[in-house]
């Protein structure tokens, strides 16, 4: 049996850890790919320093852990379609991503998650911000936990990738995302979903792609999800990821959300994403506590 190499060092109280001993460019080990696994499912978010790759070697490490799922909506690398451009020039004032959310919650089999590799980042600023749905549920009372688990959300990309959606209206986003006519049917999700390799209950509701319970209007399900929107982004839950080049961050969709600091108005961020596929996601079968 192979030894184990990497090593696994928790980041913060709350979530990620940030794996070290390993070198992306090479194949990595059964043994060590099985460890990185395992610290993805039970950090939330994994964090890698100093991995120069290629194109090529940022897709054969995203392949080992799961088939590529394309972003429709991203602007993709030149001569790379399965992986989305995320950039902001020194020019403009929005990001992408520049407010809480998670990946591909529309779609009907949401991904698994994605690997962000960073290109050239800012002198200062433009750190992530990750949050634990897990953390957040579990903090819930017991009675808004039980009321949550025998209720479902609509998620849609409408509002956000439509055509004359607000968000490509009213900010400065340019080129860098398109293909309003991939806009899918709405879905609805489990509001409270097991997750599908650890079985814990995750909070399944985000500010970005959520736009209703199912069965409410928006005006009535507005108060809940702020209440849950708030809570879920406490200190106690999250943790602030600074890059420098060659940095990685690889999140779980199912269990976390993120957030792109919009700090460094003047100076460029490139980073290069690729998304991983999920399967699909069940409603909690638990007790709430």
């Amino acid at each position: 049996m192979t030894a184990r190499r990497i090593t696994v060092t928790p980041f913060s109280p709350a979530l990620g850890a940030v794996i070290s001993d390993v070198d992306l460019r090479k194949p990595v080990s059964d043994t060590d790919l099985g460890a990185i696994r395992e610290a993805f499912h039970t950090h939330g978010v994994i964090f890698f320093r100093d991995q120069q790759l290629t194109p090529e070697q940022h897709l054969a490490f995203a392949r080992r852990l799961a088939p590529i799922d394309v972003n429709r909506f991203f602007r993709p690398v030149d001569g790379h379609p399965e992986i989305a451009e995320v950039r902001k020039e020194p020019e403009q004032r929005s990001n992408i991503g520049g407010s809480w959310h998670t990946d591909h919650s529309y779609d009907l089999e949401p991904a698994m998650g994605s690997l962000l590799l960073a290109r050239e980042v800012p002198p200062q600023g433009g750190d992530t911000l990750f949050a634990d749905m897990h953390k957040a549920f579990e903090a819930l009372s017991p009675g808004l936990q039980k009321t949550l688990q025998s209720m479902r959300a609509v998620h849609s990309t409408r509002h956000v990738f439509g055509a004359g959606a607000a968000y490509a209206k009213t900010l400065d986003i340019g080129d860098r995302i398109g293909n309003p006519e991939a806009v899918t049917e709405d879905v609805t999700h489990p509001v409270i979903i097991q997750h599908p390799v650890t079985g814990r209950a995750t909070l399944y509701v985000n500010p970005g792609f959520t736009i209703r319970f199912d069965g409410w209007t928006q005006a009535e399900s507005e108060p809940l999800l702020k209440f849950l929107y708030q809570h879920a982004v406490r200190p106690e839950f999250c943790c602030r990821w600074q890059w420098a080049p060659g940095s990685i961050a690889f999140w779980d969709n199912r269990a976390t959300w993120h957030y792109a600091m919009n700090d460094y108005h003047g100076h460029r961020r490139l980073m290069h994403r690729i998304t991983v596929r999920g399967g699909p996601i069940q409603a909690f079968a638990g007790t709430a506590h």
